[in-house]
């Protein structure tokens, strides 16, 4: 629990204590300013939660990427066994796949020609 929301409820309940007192006390510069640090606690009780709920975010993040680097040599040595044993069993599909991507790949990272640029004629 965060500081701020300690002291965001400490001070949410010190203003409606004073704004109490206001009421029964008929003053009403007491109530208002009892509301206005009942306010100011509010806000001050939700920053606290705004940051709770960051940390708490963070944490979980952390927490995901630690898990997903620790098992990351595990799902590739999975993955390497499925794709030979997917070309073990369809060796023709496997080639027509490699062949299509190489294909795919060369159009890619060929260019057309350059044209020559266009000549500026001087009739004159």
């Amino acid at each position: 629990m965060d500081k701020d929301r300690i002291a965001g409820s400490a001070q949410d309940f010190a203003g409606k204590v004073e704004s109490t007192v206001g009421d029964m006390a008929g003053d009403a510069k007491t109530q208002a300013e009892g509301r206005a640090r009942e306010a100011a606690g509010t806000v001050q009780n939700l920053y606290g939660q705004a940051k709770d709920a960051a940390r708490d975010a963070t944490d979980a993040a952390v927490g995901y990427a630690k898990d997903a680097y620790e098992n990351s040599g595990d799902t590739v040595r999975s993955s390497q066994k499925a794709i030979a044993k997917t070309v073990q069993e369809n060796p023709l599909g496997a080639l027509l796949v490699a062949g299509g991507i190489g294909f795919a790949l060369a159009l890619l990272m060929t260019r057309p020609p350059r044209r020559p640029p266009s000549r500026w004629r001087y009739y004159g």
